[in-house]
């Protein structure tokens, strides 16, 4: 799942991106101030935002209320340092769908982000579907005409991400930062090693993933692959 992360403060964006990616597997990207936020969101699709209010600008507030007047429902989390109650409710008001108070625990935004995301796809457990592998989401598993891919966890993260960006190029540092952005003893090499191994566990369904000279994996279905 893809959000939209605007704060300004880049040492703690850059904390929020990997926690977020290790906890949640969320695909984060970042926007330092409000106007370049809504320069992304005209031309890019986001499944939630996290929103800090004082931003340099175009603080959050305005634009929450700009991003509301144009019809946009993407879910928007906000981070505040302040947590009076009048904050909360104009928050709210001015189309927040959930907030937290700095200081926050990781595991507990990344719990909130996922509810979120549910409510706005209305149901419960979404399912990611690519020919006939499945990720339920809210297993956490892949699936293959019904039964779990016995998958380690850095498998699983790695085939997370190339089934988010399916049909689009992954590189091998895209996959190291997703499933082990603070593990030095993993390099890039062992990206190779761990995407043989999938290939492998993915024997039997229809899709595949497709190696890109100097771009890096793509997956995607079996009968789409060249020659």
């Amino acid at each position: 799942m893809r959000i939209l992360l605007i704060e300004d403060e880049s040492e703690l964006a850059a904390w929020l991106a990997r926690g977020l990616a290790r906890h949640g597997g969320f695909m984060v990207d970042w926007a330092d101030d409000a106007e370049l936020a809504e320069r992304r969101l005209a031309v890019e699709e986001f499944d939630a935002i996290i929103l800090d209010l004082g931003l340099p600008g175009m603080d959050g507030h305005e634009f929450l209320r700009r991003l509301r007047g144009r019809d946009d429902r993407c879910p928007v989390l906000v981070l505040t340092a302040r947590d009076s109650l009048s904050e909360r409710i104009g928050t709210l008001h001015e189309g927040a769908d959930d907030f937290m108070h700095k200081p926050f625990a990781i595991g507990e935004l990344e719990a909130r982000l996922n509810a979120l995301i549910r409510r706005s796809r209305g149901r419960e457990h979404p399912r990611w579907t690519l020919g006939d592998l499945v990720l339920d989401i809210g297993s956490q598993r892949f699936l293959h005409e019904d039964q779990a891919l016995n998958l380690s966890p850095r498998e699983y993260a790695a085939l997370k991400v190339l089934m988010q960006k399916a049909g689009e190029p992954v590189t091998k540092q895209q996959i190291l930062e997703r499933i082990s952005p603070d593990d030095t003893t993993i390099n890039l090499e062992a990206i190779e090693v761990l995407v043989h191994r999938l290939r492998k566990k993915l024997t039997g369904t229809d899709v595949q993933i497709v190696t890109l000279r100097g771009m890096g994996y793509c997956l995607e279905p079996a009968h789409d692959a060249p020659g």
